[in-house]
């Protein structure tokens, strides 16, 4: 047995380090997490001074176990979580959890895992920061306190499984805010008049009119009065200007860029930015900072004095903007800046590429530019034409990396521009002025969110992927592309011989990988804002990290903080449960023509829905229909809702059946035969043909033919399927890996029960009535083998 005993948090930052270690040290794992607060109840005891219960979860009760037996042998244990606030709590329970002796006990971390950043933390232990942990606890308590109290007010006042969080619902709300700017967004026009000019020499280049017209007629007088003009130029400026690199990245950063130029979500990005650390390639991923360690500034200038020269070296060390940063150590760079390029799968080598890329050039030297402005006079007219251009005299970092934008309606034109004098005859090329129109606010991406959430102070760089992620599980945000409109502009335009006016069409609007509020969403958001504006106020959010960073300094006891939040939280709740109406978000949209019924629009027990009348008697009922994907409580109108009662609706026949339209829980289908067919993203259910629906139906039944290998005449449940991860083994609803060394055709009936580790197949027992729902469900089919009763049960693989 070794005499030390280090744990890390994941097995790949295991294998890492203990290539560092001598034959002294054992490296082990906890996996994450190895205790939380318990599942059932609150948690917290709000009469004794809110303490918190935990429990170790379920599936890491080997691991403390494996543990503890390994620590009692050890002459030292070695607590190397990671050096956060959620890492140093980690440390904390894990020695709760082992019980481990104070005096054999030592707390190390590191910023990187290199090996001298290892032999570094050995030789400089400390005890484990009882303040980290108690802003991490005060996090998880308030948390816990916000969740219990919230949601089951959501259940009663809404629906039910619902759910609440501070920071999640925070940024539900900023989604919901940009998504009513849009709706109220007055899109105007005017027209941008643009001009191509050749100089004394024949070279051409754009200029643009520093005025916009509003109206069509004024932009053709205008036009019509260029083309007779005589222009020269009347005024050159030509300025040197500089920019500068942008500084190497934090967690919000890299979360921005990797999404800008990679396409990754902000959770992808930090799955691989974990292996990438765990492997030893890049510091640690968590971090508010931008400040760079002189070994790290040293080993940049040499890859760039190395690869570029001298004069492309500009030493540099940035100071973090964030007041709040929490982990105020160093920003994400590479361990190793020799290394340009690493071994890995390809978001690996791409990211690591985007890393070393903004660290190297982070501090190379300024590129140096030379921006030229003309002014060109309209004769006998205020206005005047400007063109601009920018010629970069020295590259500079530009020779590496160009940090990339979030403005998508940047429609600056820079271009080289040709040598030009005061004074100097312009010849007229040809005119263009097009009808333009404003665009409303950008809808937010992940990354974009990420950086509101920042700018505005909440959350810190741990809770950034989680709160995204959460809301969008939840159901109250959702991710997608939505295709654009067509829109005509009108167009003026002179080449050189002709004037003429014509219709230009372009697609607008288009949407992709943005982030939509749902209608369940919206609902809940406006029920938390109107009864607990304080919660959900952004500056509140935002004070409230800040508290946990003064826990975290050891200048607040984070059960003052708890209580001070607490107790007007709770006299709010109880409030909030006598005195509030139900919320569906229900709006009346006006009065159906053929039955003289009102019509609303509200949130019914599965989404959104439009009903025709209220509550009556059996032969006096309303009718309800589910709103079309794209449409919205808040925006759909009384003519959209009354075709949505047009289904369902006969399609047509096929094999001598008929084929019905409708709209249900998961969107548009086909029924036909009693058998259900989805319609595609690009079908609408109102006005898809017969012919189409056939295709529909018979596509989906050769899917089916394809995805069957093998079946057997023992029993019909028993399936060898093809899935969207290759073949497996389905028994009723429960799916198990097959062996990658063997042909499925081959398998046996009895191969099948062995891997499923079964004796026999049963049927599944019936459903409980609904009345006793909440009885536990019955699990399937599968009788254990006797002989199997021993060994560990092992969990089934997920459903492909």
């Amino acid at each position: 047995m070794a005499k030390n005993l280090v744990i890390v948090e994941s097995p790949a930052k295991a294998k890492t380090i203990e290539g560092f270690l001598g034959k002294d040290f054992l490296v082990k794992s906890s996996f994450g997490h190895v205790r939380d607060l318990v599942k059932k109840g609150l948690g917290v005891n709000i009469e004794h001074n809110f303490e918190p219960t935990y429990e170790v979860s379920a599936d890491k009760k080997n691991v403390i176990a494996d543990l503890k037996k390994l620590s009692k042998e050890a002459e030292t244990v070695w607590l190397a979580s990671d050096e956060d606030r959620e890492g140093e709590a980690i440390s904390w329970h894990l020695a709760e959890c082992l019980k481990l002796d104070v005096k054999k006990t030592k707390r190390i971390v590191f910023h990187e895992i290199t090996k001298p950043a290892i032999q570094k933390a050995i030789e400089n232990p400390r005890t484990i920061d009882i303040n980290m942990v108690n802003a991490q606890q005060a996090r998880r308590v308030l948390d816990r306190l916000v969740g219990f109290e919230l949601s089951p007010i959501l259940w009663k006042k809404i629906k039910p499984s619902l759910s609440a969080g501070r920071v999640q619902s925070v940024a539900v709300r900023l989604l919901v805010e940009r998504e009513r700017e849009i709706h109220e967004f007055k899109t105007t026009s005017a027209f941008k008049v643009t001009a191509i000019f050749t100089n004394s020499k024949g070279a051409s280049f754009k200029a643009e009119l520093n005025k916009r017209f509003a109206n069509k007629i004024d932009a053709r007088q205008f036009v019509e009065h260029c083309i007779e003009s005589n222009f020269s130029v009347s005024n050159l400026e030509t300025k040197p200007s500089k920019k500068s690199p942008s500084a190497p990245f934090t967690t919000s950063t890299l979360q921005q860029e990797a999404a800008r130029k990679l396409g990754f979500s902000v959770a992808q990005t930090m799955v691989v930015a974990q292996r990438l650390y765990e492997a030893g390639k890049i510091t640690y991923m968590r971090t508010d900072s931008t400040n760079l360690s002189d070994t790290a500034l040293q080993s940049a200038e040499n890859a760039i004095v190395k690869n570029y020269g001298e004069k492309y070296h500009q030493r540099r060390q940035y100071k973090t903007k964030n007041k709040g940063a929490q982990e105020a150590h160093e920003a994400i760079r590479p361990t190793y800046m020799e290394n340009s390029t690493v071994d890995g799968d390809s978001g690996e080598k791409r990211l690591y590429e985007l890393i070393w890329k903004r660290t190297v050039a982070s501090q190379m030297a300024d590129a140096q530019l030379e921006r030229t402005t003309v002014n060109i006079n309209v004769p006998k007219r205020d206005e005047n034409f400007v063109a601009k251009g920018e010629v970069i005299k020295f590259d500079g970092f530009l020779k590496l990396y160009l940090e990339g934008t979030d403005d998508e309606n940047n429609e600056e034109d820079e271009g080289m521009l040709p040598g030009l004098a005061v004074n100097e005859k312009l010849q007229q090329k040809s005119f263009e002025a097009l009808q333009r129109y404003t665009q409303h606010p950008a809808r937010y991406t992940e990354a974009s969110l990420v950086k509101k959430l920042e700018e505005l102070g909440i959350g810190r760089p741990s809770t950034y992927a989680p709160t995204i992620n959460t809301v969008q599980q939840r159901g109250y945000v959702v991710k997608e592309d939505r295709d654009g409109n067509k829109r005509n502009s009108d167009l003026i335009t002179w080449d050189g011989k002709n004037l003429k006016e014509e219709i230009k069409t372009e697609n607008t609007g288009a949407e992709k990988s943005k982030l939509f509020p749902t209608d369940i969403g919206t609902v809940v958001n406006d029920f938390l804002v109107e009864y607990f504006k304080e919660v959900l106020d952004y500056n509140f959010t935002a004070s409230v990290e800040k508290e946990f960073d003064e826990i975290a300094d050891g200048n607040l006891q984070w059960t003052e903080m708890i209580t001070h939040f607490y107790k007007p939280f709770h006299t709010q709740v109880e409030k909030t449960v006598e005195n509030s109406e139900r919320a569906s978000g229900e709006r009346l949209l006006g009065i159906d023509p053929v039955t003289g019924k009102n019509v609303y629009a509200r949130i019914g027990r599965y989404g959104a829905l439009v009903q025709i009348g209220e509550g009556g008697d059996d032969n006096n009922k309303p009718k309800f229909a589910s709103l079309k994907a794209g449409q919205r409580l808040e925006t759909i109108n009384l003519e959209q809702a009354l075709e949505l009662f047009k289904l369902p609706r006969l399609a047509g026949s096929f094999e001598n059946a008929e084929m019905q339209v409708a709209l249900g829980r998961f969107g548009p289908y086909i029924k036909h035969k009693s058998a259900f067919y989805s319609l595609r993203k690009e079908d609408d259910p109102m006005t898809v043909s017969e012919e189409r629906c056939i295709e529909l139906i018979l596509a989906k039944r050769k899917a089916d033919s394809e995805k069957l290998i093998k079946s057997f005449d023992e029993h019909p449940a028993v399936q060898i399927l093809n899935g969207r991860w290759g073949p497996y083994l389905a028994i009723y609803k429960e799916n198990y890996k097959l062996p990658k060394d063997k042909d499925p055709k081959s398998l046996t009936f009895e191969d099948c029960l062995a891997i499923a580790k079964i004796d026999a197949v049963i049927e599944p027992k019936a459903k409980a009535p609904a009345k006793k729902a909440a009885a536990s469900k019955p699990k399937v089919v599968a009788k254990k083998a006797p002989t199997k009763k021993a060994a560990p049960k092992k969990a089934a693989p997920k459903k492909k």
